[in-house]
């Protein structure tokens, strides 16, 4: 088995040029990681190449201000596959997960607020303040978004049922449907096994605004806009927008060691995530080189993929690449022109890449001190902190500002403390605090990410509007780090700055990610995957991708050796 370990520089690039290697990973983020170990595993030489100096696209930990180390992009963990945490030994590796109890805090200018958690006496207790009614609805609510993950799960974990494409000999035509029928048996048993009661429902979830879902479950406000931001997070879309009622369910989606619905910080930051799988990949034989860009995929003459073209000029050569890029990045930028059909070039250039997100990384003094909650011990630190999120029409009004092509004057802001639990990513007596903020236009009308005076008046915007919760605040500010659509895109090599590889609608799903006819990671270009966020099941620090699309390879290359 080829071993070599983590590298950067000359040596390790030259390293790349030793062999033809079995298969390439474009971008070292957690799901090409994931990939990597998967295909290590099963006996593959393999190599990891990663633009940035360090590894974990989204899933990173960077110390940008002395002695405080921010999760520069994505923040919690929950949605990571069991079967990758296990499968690939993750704790060995030294992951870590911090779970947070309670999970939810949302203050009140009125001076009341709602915490929410794992607890159900908790949460009906807290409900209670503002509705006996809603306190007794929402664990039956909890309970119907479970019942409609158990039947998500299965969806996850495997390829879609995708058709056949290209030339294929009678027996695989066979074997294809054979799998897809079985496929649909299955799903169609669990779907029967839910009832037709629950299946109306689901339904209504994943068709509807998720503002009408949760009128239709609640009458209290704050409980409705706390909830509503699980549908928009991360999106354009405004709760009243159609089919954002099925992102509800990632309320639930997620678990903790097990427990449904917990999520979690994890120790030294989310690039603890990608450093464990790293690991694992390496102690597989995989190997991983920072500071190698790829600039262009090699075709040969046949039409098949067999190489890459590294932004120094290198050329490395491999039998199968995968692409934890996007899916425009993939195809746009680093397959040469007139490679790939026009229809499918078509597809992806015009999915839906758009962002409304900016986070903004801070470092403090001291914690932020709302004056809504004297006497809670504490408990309004461990979990997300909802700013800005009173009632759905404050959600929708932050985002017809950024459909007009402003930022939000009122931002939708989610604040987390991960150092309350964390003791290792700042100094005693100072706290981290990540700042995930919604609705901020690629590019704005008013003014341009670019432009330093810009920002800093979007920064202090958002930084006021903390204060009205808890005063204060932005005297607590050491300095920050901001990360705006463009700057996504520039910094991360997240298109259009969107942090799933494109946009999540029921346009964009399962079959339909990232275009119709070739949702299970092969591509047109024989010889290239996908296996990133672009591809199904999609975005958040998931694995899945890049753990289905490492056993679909190594199936193809079982196929080519027999």
């Amino acid at each position: 088995m080829w071993r070599r370990s983590f590298g950067t520089g000359s040596h390790a690039v030259d390293a790349l040029k030793e062999k033809k290697w079995d298969a390439l990973v474009i971008g070292g983020g957690h799901n090409g990681l994931t990939a990597a170990a998967y295909l290590a595993r099963g006996g593959l030489s393999v190599a990891v190449l990663e633009r940035r100096h360090v590894i974990g696209g989204a899933a990173v930990t960077e110390e940008l201000i002395p002695g405080f180390k921010f999760s520069r992009c994505s923040y919690l963990q929950s949605l990571l596959r069991p079967s990758v945490i296990s499968e690939l030994e993750l704790a060995r590796h030294g992951l870590k997960l911090l779970k947070r109890n309670p999970s939810s805090f949302t203050p009140c200018l009125d001076g009341r607020y709602l915490l929410l958690g794992p607890t159900k006496v908790l949460n009906h207790r807290e409900i209670s303040k503002f509705s006996r009614r809603d306190a007794d609805a929402y664990p039956k609510y909890e309970s119907q978004l479970e019942r409609f993950c158990t039947l998500m799960d299965p969806l996850l974990d495997s390829s879609p049922p995708e058709s056949l494409q290209g030339i294929s000999s009678l027996q695989e035509r066979l074997k294809n449907k054979v799998h897809n029928s079985v496929f649909w048996t299955r799903l169609l048993h669990q779907a029967a096994s839910l009832g037709q009661k629950d299946m109306v429902d689901f339904m209504d979830l994943l068709l509807s605004p998720a503002s009408q879902v949760l009128n239709n479950w609640f009458e209290t406000d704050v409980l409705k806009a706390t909830l509503a931001t699980d549908a928009v997070i991360g999106s354009t879309a405004s709760v009243n927008t159609p089919g954002s009622g099925y992102v509800l369910l990632h309320h639930v989606m997620g678990e903790t060691d097990g427990d449904r619905g917990m999520w979690s910080y994890v120790e030294g930051g989310m690039g603890s995530v990608s450093m464990a799988i790293g690991n694992a990949a390496r102690e597989a034989g995989a190997h991983i080189v920072t500071s190698a860009g790829v600039s262009q995929l090699i075709v040969d003459d046949s039409g098949k993929a067999n190489g890459v073209l590294l932004a120094d000029g290198t050329v490395v050569q491999s039998s199968n690449i995968l692409s934890n890029a996007t899916p425009y990045k993939t195809f746009m930028e680093l397959v040469p022109q007139n490679v790939l059909p026009d229809d499918f070039t078509r597809s992806i250039k015009y999915s839906d890449y758009s962002s409304g997100t900016t986070k903004i990384n801070v470092a403090v003094d001291k914690l932020p001190d709302f004056h809504c909650c004297k006497s809670i011990d504490g408990l309004q630190y461990t979990g997300t902190i909802h700013i800005g999120s009173e009632s759905m029409e404050e959600i929708d009004s932050a985002c017809q500002d950024a459909v007009n092509g402003l930022p939000s004057r009122r931002p939708v802001i989610e604040m987390t403390i991960p150092s309350i639990l964390d003791k290792t990513i700042s100094p005693p007596g100072k706290h981290v605090i990540n700042l995930f903020i919604q609705y901020t236009p690629y590019n704005p009308s008013n003014g341009c990410w670019d432009d330093p005076v810009y920002r800093e008046s979007f920064a202090q915007r958002c930084f006021n509007l903390i204060d009205e919760y808890a005063p204060g605040f932005s005297s607590s500010v050491i300095g920050y780090d901001m990360l705006t659509p463009p700057d996504l895109e520039r910094e991360i090599g997240l298109t259009g700055g969107n942090i799933f590889h494109g946009a999540m609608g029921l346009d964009s799903l399962f079959l339909m990610r990232p275009v119709k006819g070739w949702s299970n990671y092969r591509t047109p270009l024989p010889g290239l995957y996908l296996c990133g966020s672009g591809a199904h099941p999609g975005g958040g620090v998931m694995g899945a991708p890049g753990r289905n699309a490492a056993k679909l390879v190594l199936e193809d290359f079982k196929k080519k050796m027999n």
